[in-house]
């Protein structure tokens, strides 16, 4: 009788430690609206890391759950485009990088919904912010209305999509740094 209490106290402290552990590494998070489409859909499902950026800092191109600016909201999705020291300016729908060594970067977006059908300049973004825009550019609230994401403010990375079955797999990042192509100013 000893062993059989044993056993099921050691398979509930086992059952525990598994919930506490996934509950502190990785969450489920819906997509409400239309920001990222055509990346993510209304009502799909993701798994977001939650510890991916305790191991490294945030990169181009990351889509990340984040706590908004106006804490009424519910979380954000959104993808990184611009690093703390640099400018992110829009123009004719293509957007540039700015960097503090005065090197302009023109991103290679193939995700985008449709480019933005306004001019943006922003000024430098923050140590430890990070400038993000929705994959549909002209239906979003994003880092053009004034803010910027801390890192502090970040909930994890977009992992997994796991609803709906058609779109089961890795979420969609864009490893940026491979695929920039170097605007000149001549």
């Amino acid at each position: 009788m000893q062993r059989y209490i044993r056993d099921i106290l050691i398979m509930v402290v086992v059952a525990v430690a598994i919930f506490v552990g996934l509950r502190l590494t990785v969450q489920t998070y819906v997509v409400y609206g239309p920001s990222m489409q055509p990346t993510f859909w209304e009502q799909q499902r993701l798994l977001v890391n939650k510890v991916v950026y305790k191991i490294h800092e945030p990169e181009r191109g990351d889509v990340i759950i984040f706590h908004p600016p106006d804490e009424r909201r519910d979380s954000f999705i959104k993808r990184i485009v611009g690093l703390p020291g640099e400018v992110v300016e829009i123009m004719d729908g293509a957007v540039y990088i700015h960097k503090a060594d005065g090197t302009v970067l023109l991103l290679d977006e193939p995700y985008i919904k449709e480019p933005s059908n306004r001019p943006f300049q922003g000024d430098t973004i923050p140590e430890n912010n990070y400038f993000v825009l929705g994959d549909n550019r002209n239906n979003t609230n994003d880092s053009r209305n004034g803010w910027t994401v801390p890192n502090d403010r970040i909930i994890g990375k977009a992992w997994l999509s796991i609803w709906p079955p058609n779109r089961w797999g890795l979420a969609n990042s864009h490893p940026y740094q491979e695929q920039i192509a170097v605007a000149t100013n001549e």
